[in-house]
């Protein structure tokens, strides 16, 4: 897939990297696959594609389901638990 240099879609897909706490080229990658299992061909259709994607991550964040606060929850110790480590 060729890049997308269209300003209004880069513009969301900065939104989509902020929101997920990843790189830029990682959002627009995100959105790149969701427009190839769409087979969305125009630029407005690439735009709509990337904002419901936008959407999604929004929501996603207002419920407290961003990649980043799951990880940190996951990383999270218990008390009684902060020096146990298991071995593989």
């Amino acid at each position: 897939m060729y890049p997308i240099n269209d300003r209004q879609y880069i513009a969301i897909c900065s939104e989509i990297a902020k929101l997920l706490s990843v790189s830029l080229s990682s959002a627009k990658k995100k959105v790149e696959i969701q427009i190839a299992k769409k087979g969305s061909k125009t630029i407005e259709e690439k735009r709509q594609v990337a904002q419901d994607l936008l959407k999604t991550c929004e929501n996603d964040n207002r419920k407290k389901l961003s990649s980043s606060k799951i990880l940190d929850k996951l990383m999270s110790t218990l008390e009684n638990e902060d020096n146990f480590i298991t071995e593989d």
